[in-house]
């Protein structure tokens, strides 16, 4: 059973598991020369340009080739809008991928027939050149999109109609692109093997300041006017003077270690490490063969280091030595360094080492926690690019963001919606239910019994069936006295319906005839409300719902009441319908103010006189 088991995995490595890598003080206890870096002892680098040794003459190292310009490191991909879409015939569109998130799309068909589609998602922008003899048929923005990536997986894409939209999708396109760039510049003196020894230099040697030319120019930072690098140029909080260069339209400062403040008694240097602790790249300039190791700088921003060694000796000029480390998360940069990595001093040397350093920023941000944060960066930019496109597109055509009606292209309102403005008096969708056969609606004062309704007056029976329906209205605790008080009621539910019997007195409907005015409000003979009901009448109710008040609507025509003693108060009086009956005689309202009443009025077919 025990040789059946399985063997019980080995424990993860730690660091005391390696074979960490010789140390700086051992590998200078050992006879040189020595290498211009070293890795640290657990590794996490990797390094470029170990061979300096010069094959035949020393006097002649491999040089670049005069008129030959190392290229640039960048993201190509965020010029091209700018280069085959601005100002150029073209198509802007927006959508939300349930997957790739907020999208905004661009295309182009040019003369030469072909289709120029730049898809940009969340993580990235994709492009391609799509020939339209290639397709079967010209596909529609949907499928053009899926030209670019297979992963769209949207219905629709919606047209942007903002005239100044170009500006904005050019400002996202080109946020990667900077033409400013700062880096470190620190000086390492023979046997100086931590971050305390080289920030705590404060003289220059001759070569040092030597190689400061090669980078650039001095510059006075009090009142500068160019790219200043986070360095001050009002108070000289940060030294006096720095080192400054124009390379290829983009402007360069150095944070040259040995120019910034140095502060008595701190050991760490913080005025010094607040500027090179916080760059990506910096230069490690060596007088002498004393090997640089990367973890020497604890710092969470710096992620390469181009190391240059004075070459001692030559005859031919100033030679340096170059050697380049950075993350084992950072990607190879170019321009390749020769072999042997040795150069002479000149402007070859200078274009160079700038290209070098400005590719490998470039080549930094995609190192895993400047990736993440881009990331982070580039989803917030784009999604405040498609609601500003979709915001900017809706105001073009006249709607706002909130508009969802009908009138604006939204949803239908719903069947209680509808059915409340049928019933409530006084809504602008009607103040009748005729179009559910409901008839006119109007307010009655009289309280409901559970064995009687009141009767209607001048509304006879058609073919024995009662004519009007008698619904409770507001409850008196929701209702508010004055000229606004409310008197509408909601069409939410209905508490309680009755059926008005057939057979009251009152006078008939002339035939078939209509008029297009309703009948005003009723008043009751007060000696009818003491008459008993007759038991033969339908009652139906619903104990679930009940229809609530709503306020009325100032100013709205035929508002007047009486109160029992006389003096007015608030009242309704319906606007005239083409279909209500002629010759309905008015009423008044009930004594009771407390238990207002709705009365449904049935429509009445034409009366034949010859039937």
């Amino acid at each position: 059973m025990a040789q059946q088991r399985h063997a019980i995995p080995p424990p993860l490595k730690t660091e005391e598991d390696y074979i960490p890598y010789p140390s700086v003080h051992e590998v200078l206890g050992r006879e040189g020369p020595f290498p211009l870096i070293l890795l640290p002892q657990f590794g996490g680098y990797w390094i470029e340009g170990t061979n300096h040794q010069l094959s035949g003459a020393p006097d002649s190292p491999p040089t670049p080739v005069p008129g030959t310009r190392a290229k640039l490191e960048g993201n190509h991909t965020a010029k091209i809008y700018r280069k085959h879409f601005l100002g150029k015939e073209h198509f802007n569109y927006y959508s939300l991928d349930p997957a790739l998130g907020h999208l905004v799309f661009s295309l182009k068909y040019d003369e030469q027939e072909h289709l120029h589609l730049l898809l940009r998602t969340r993580a990235r922008t994709l492009h391609d050149v799509v020939p339209i003899s290639c397709l079967a048929e010209f596909p529609n923005v949907v499928q053009m999109a899926k030209l670019v990536c297979e992963d769209v997986n949207v219905d629709r894409f919606y047209p942007v109609l903002y005239p100044k939209a170009s500006r904005l999708i050019l400002a996202f396109d080109e946020h990667v692109l900077s033409n400013h760039f700062k880096f470190g510049v620190i000086y390492q003196k023979l046997g100086q093997t931590s971050e305390e020894e080289l920030f705590g230099t404060t003289e220059e040697s001759p070569a040092f300041t030597e190689f400061l030319d090669v980078l650039g120019q001095r510059v006075q930072l009090r009142d500068f006017k160019g790219f200043r690098g986070g360095l001050d140029v009002t108070h000289g909080q940060t030294g006096s003077e720095s080192v400054y260069c124009h390379f290829r339209d983009k402007e360069i400062m150095f944070h040259v270690s040995t120019k910034l403040p140095y502060t008595e008694g701190d050991a760490q240097q913080l005025q010094r490490k607040r500027h090179i602790g916080n760059d990506i790249v910096a230069i490690v300039f060596q007088d002498e063969n004393t090997p640089f190791v990367p973890d020497m700088i604890a710092s969470n921003f710096l992620h390469a280091f181009v190391v240059v060694q004075l070459e001692q000796g030559g005859t031919q000029g100033t030679l340096y030595k170059v050697s380049v480390t950075a993350r084992d998360d950072v990607p190879f940069f170019g321009p390749p360094l020769p072999d042997p990595a040795v150069f002479r001093k000149g402007p070859e040397f200078q274009e160079f080492l700038l290209t070098k350093l400005i590719n490998a920023e470039y080549a930094c941000y995609r190192a895993e926690k400047f990736a993440k944060l881009e990331e982070r960066t580039r989803a917030a930019l784009l999604e405040t690019l498609h609601e500003e496109l979709q915001a900017r597109s809706q105001a073009m055509l006249g709607l706002g963001p909130d508009d969802e009606r009908p009138d604006n292209g939204g949803a239908a309102p719903g069947f209680f919606e509808s059915f409340k403005s049928l019933l409530v008096p006084g809504s602008r969708r009607g103040r009748r239910g005729s179009a559910i056969g409901l008839g006119s609606v109007e307010e009655v004062g009289t309280s409901l019994s559970p064995l009687g309704v009141p009767p209607v007056p001048g509304v006879p029976p058609v073919n024995g069936a009662p004519q009007a329906l008698l619904v409770p209205g507001k409850s008196p605790s929701r209702r508010r006295p004055g000229p606004l008080g409310s008197r509408r009621s909601s069409a939410i539910g209905i508490e309680s319906i009755q059926e008005a019997p057939a057979g009251r007195d009152g006078p008939a409907a002339p035939d078939g005839s209509s008029s297009t005015h309703s009948s005003p409000e009723s008043r009751r003979n007060p000696d009818r409300a003491e008459k008993p009901e007759p038991p033969d009448f339908s009652r139906s109710s619903s104990s679930a719902s009940s229809f609530g008040s709503a306020a009325e609507e100032p100013g709205e025509p035929g508002r007047e009441s009486r109160s029992p003693s006389g003096s007015h108060r608030d009242a309704f009086t319906d606007t005239p319908w083409p279909d209500d009956p002629p010759g309905t005689p008015p009423g008044r309202r009930p004594p009771d103010p407390f238990c207002p009443e709705i009365k449904i009025q049935l429509e009445q077919p034409p009366h034949n006189p010859g039937s």
